[in-house]
């Protein structure tokens, strides 16, 4: 989880992700149908928020949400977004995540 954040302070909500936003933080899936490395992305990150207390895992169907996915700049899945209380995102990585690095970032947003 180690790419800069491209718009920072745009924030995200109910309204956008179809989902509440977590207490804490927010872990933001951008997935699509055949995406093989998006399976092995969701089992780790609703293990994470599974184990941090607050924080929620919300799975986007990037083909469904084009609109989003253009707008927050998502060119690949699947897409990791780490989103503070408020829905600002804080961190972002493309690709398969390692566990430890979801903990790390979420570091950033509690």
């Amino acid at each position: 989880m180690d790419e800069d954040v491209p718009g920072g302070g745009r924030r995200l909500g109910p309204e956008e992700l179809g989902a509440e936003l977590g207490e804490r933080a927010t872990l933001v899936q951008f997935s699509s149908a055949f995406c093989q490395p998006c399976r092995a992305t969701r089992r780790t990150l609703a293990e994470v928020a599974a184990m941090v207390e607050g924080v929620a895992h919300v799975e986007v169907d990037a083909e469904a949400r084009l609109d989003l996915v253009r707008e927050l700049g998502v060119v690949k899945t699947p897409t990791v977004l780490v989103l503070d209380r408020e829905g600002r995102e804080v961190r972002r990585a493309a690709g398969q995540p390692r566990r430890v690095d979801v903990i790390a970032a979420l570091g950033e947003a509690v």
